[in-house]
């Protein structure tokens, strides 16, 4: 059964909403539905060949103040911009009548922008009834403190929701290790197995074999990794480091980068063909995203992990204990210093590569499987 599909994301520091949001819809699309992606953050400068790709009027954040909306410029977004994203979200549900609507991470996260993703979906009920409503979100969720909130969530879950699917696997990571998972929420939880990527070859990698690859993802956040892992390849003259760079560094921080740099360290923006460099590495130290650690099971090699946990982030922590539990990976802090860094590294290089990862990678064909149940369960 073929249908249209409306995904509505907005990715406010690095870009792994916007990256798991675009697997998404290449998955729905593939299995013969008319996708729609509304993103309303940054561009990414993707090109979208299978499906259509809507950009809203982008915000983004500084650091991790999710509180405080901001224009491309760094300038407070007015509320003209936000008025002006809630319309075309609403154009859009009154022009494709969608069968199905997926919000990605609300109404679990987003809520400075609840009055958009709640017009949206105001919009697709008026216009198509029997709409399904879904929300799209990862393995780990950041809970909020304030009990009112968490109880604001499972109301919007039992009232406006068909279904939730978690892009992850519950017998690795199930969602209450993050949420309290109520009722409400329970019974409408759909596991889809992590949206990965397909493994990548390691390519003409030549000597890399024995590089340490350092990664951190789309966001400014993993400048702290970046320049403990050159802190530690000083301390390790006979290690070859390979730093990739996310474009979220600013030109004047990259550039520093490059002067601290070793004659043993690499320096360079990340490039396209990052997984087959990571499946052709010694070692593998990168933060604990979503997408970063798919990228690290599907290559099979060893991994330090330094999760990003500054403000009131948790979500990478513990993604990290839970694939250093299973063996998959190691966990280095970072506020040890930089000397307890070069030991970690030495310690995973020792330690070698992890068994083969008793995970589900098909989150694609779980996720068109899932909702291929709900539109039958509807119809």
């Amino acid at each position: 059964m073929s249908a249209r599909i409306l995904i509505a994301v907005t990715h406010l520091l690095g870009i792994g909403h916007l990256v798991r949001a675009r697997q998404l819809a290449r998955a729905l699309a593939g299995a013969g539905h008319e996708v729609t992606l509304a993103s309303g953050g940054m561009p990414d400068g993707t090109a979208a060949a299978d499906y259509r790709f809507v950009q809203l009027p982008p915000v983004r954040t500084q650091g991790t103040d999710f509180r405080n909306l901001l224009d491309e410029s760094g300038i407070a977004a007015t509320p003209e911009r936000l008025a002006a994203r809630r319309e075309q979200l609403v154009a859009l549900a009154g022009e494709l009548s969608p069968d199905v609507v997926v919000t990605e991470h609300f109404p679990f996260g987003r809520r400075q922008l609840a009055e958009e993703f709640l017009a949206l979906i105001a919009a697709a009920r008026a216009a198509n009834t029997d709409a399904l409503v879904l929300a799209s979100i990862r393995d780990v969720l950041v809970a909020p403190q304030r009990p009112e909130r968490l109880a604001e969530t499972a109301e919007r879950i039992a009232t406006l929701f068909d279904a939730v699917l978690v892009h992850g696997d519950p017998h690795v990571l199930p969602l209450e290790a993050s949420w309290p998972v109520t009722p409400e929420i329970a019974g409408k939880l759909v596991y889809t197995g992590y949206l990965a990527e397909p493994p990548a070859s390691p390519g003409n990698s030549a000597g890399s074999r024995e590089t340490i690859l350092v990664s951190g993802g789309g966001s400014a956040a993993a400048l702290p990794l970046f320049e403990m892992a050159l802190a530690a390849a000083r301390l390790l003259p006979k290690r070859a480091f390979h730093l990739l760079i996310g474009r979220g560094i600013a030109e004047a921080d990259f550039a520093k980068l490059r002067q601290l740099a070793p004659a043993n360290a690499t320096v360079e923006w990340a490039r396209p063909d990052f997984p087959a460099l990571l499946a052709a590495c010694a070692l593998s130290l990168s933060q604990a995203g979503y997408n970063t650690v798919l990228d690290l099971l599907q290559a099979g090699r060893p991994a330090l992990l330094a999760p990003f946990d500054a403000g009131n982030e948790t979500e990478q922590a513990l993604r990290a204990a839970a694939l250093e539990r299973a063996g998959l990976a190691r966990v280095a802090r970072l506020a040890k210093g930089p000397h307890a860094l070069a030991a970690a590294i030495e310690a995973a290089l020792v330690q070698g590569a992890p068994p083969v990862a008793a995970v589900d990678l098909g989150g694609a064909a779980g996720t068109v499987a899932g909702l291929a149940r709900l539109l039958a369960n509807r119809a």
